[in-house]
């Protein structure tokens, strides 16, 4: 009986052990699709009316897929949040559109070798000649201001030092001293405009020393005033208030909300209004309940070209750089092989066709 038993507890083993090498032996399942995440983020990705996506990084991803012989199938992302949590817990296996690399995303995700990099833009509205809001804060600026006072102190100075000279030779010039001093005032006015007459000038000869000092430093100072008015309105008609990031500071601004521009201006201390899309951040803009939007610059440039060309514009400014990877799941095994079909992709001339048409620039900046 006992012989009985362990005859067929050999045999169970033998065929156990029969089984496992021909399962080790058996050809691997064939490889899955992999399940990219996309998010809508013109001119990165887009869908188009049947559905299908194109985009400056869907185009680089095909190719990159072709290269490493992954198939694949699209998934849209609700938004950039979804996406990078998405892909972050592994239900997607690689997240691409407009996705930027961040310290805070660094923390849940790895990256590709990054393709592309910009900046932070700054969307504006284009201002109009006769937009009284910024002709008004140029003509109210502390500069414009002092320049006035500055005229007017001296008009003041040319006067009073005239009437000191010629009231007790020069009639026009006499009277007391409230008369007097007004009529030289008066008269430095008008020689300043060159509007003045010889019969009402001054008599004395260090009068009229003073009064061809003060002519010809008066010709001088309106040149340098007008040259300076024209360059303060041709400055706030082209640029408006922000010329600067630090101009930021002082003006109502923008971005979408959960995205690294708004880490951007977060880290900047800026005080921002948020918006769930891109879409409501440019019709706030142009409605003028802000005064500028801050943006992924390519993103704003595209949005801006498609519809807002008459009414908005991108300052030539940036905030912070941005560099533009694909997201992967922590610890892909995807990694390596995918970043090194993006460096051979984007040295390739198709590559540069592609900025071309999605960004309207070549090759020659930045990957």
């Amino acid at each position: 009986m006992i012989l009985r038993i362990v005859c067929l507890l050999l045999i169970w083993l033998s065929v156990a052990s029969s089984a496992q090498a021909q399962a080790q032996k058996a050809p691997p399942s064939a490889k899955r699709d992999l399940i990219v995440g996309v998010k809508d983020s013109p001119p990165f990705a887009f869908k188009g009316a049947d559905g299908a996506w194109s985009g400056l990084s869907i185009e680089l991803w095909r190719q990159v897929a072709k290269a490493t012989n992954n198939t694949f199938r699209f998934v849209e992302a609700e938004d950039m949040p979804d996406l990078i949590h998405q892909t972050a817990s592994g239900d997607f296996d690689v997240g691409i559109g407009a996705v930027t690399i961040t310290g805070e995303r660094e923390q849940i995700l790895d990256f590709t070798q990054s393709y592309y990099s910009t900046g932070t833009g700054v969307a504006v509205p284009i201002v109009s000649a006769m937009n009284w809001a910024t002709l008004r804060r140029a003509l109210t600026s502390f500069n414009f201001l002092q320049a006035i006072a500055a005229l007017i102190g001296l008009t003041l100075s040319a006067g009073i030092l005239v009437w000191l000279l010629e009231r007790k030779h020069n009639e026009y010039f006499g009277g007391g001293a409230v008369k007097g001093i007004s009529s030289s005032v008066w008269w430095s006015t008008l020689a300043m405009t060159q509007r003045s007459s010889a019969e009402k000038g001054p008599q004395t000869i260090l009068g009229r020393c003073i009064a061809v000092v003060w002519l010809v430093s008066s010709v001088i100072m309106i040149a340098v005033f007008t040259a300076g008015v024209t360059s303060v309105l041709t400055t706030s008609q082209i640029q408006g208030t922000i010329s600067s990031v630090s101009d930021l500071a002082s003006v109502r601004i923008g971005t979408v909300k959960s995205t690294s521009s708004e880490g951007d201006l977060l880290r900047r201390k800026l005080k921002f209004r948020p918006y769930d899309t891109l879409t409501d951040g440019l019709r706030a803009l142009r409605a003028g309940r802000i005064d500028a939007f801050v943006y992924d610059k390519p993103l704003l440039a595209w949005a801006i070209r498609q519809g807002y060309a008459s009414r908005l514009k991108l300052l030539d400014m940036s905030i912070e750089t941005q560099n533009y990877a694909f997201a992967l799941p922590p610890d892909s095994k995807l990694r390596k092989p995918l970043s090194i079909a993006i460096l051979d992709a984007i040295g390739k001339e198709a590559w540069s066709e592609a900025r071309m048409r999605y960004l309207g620039e070549d090759s020659m900046g930045s990957p």
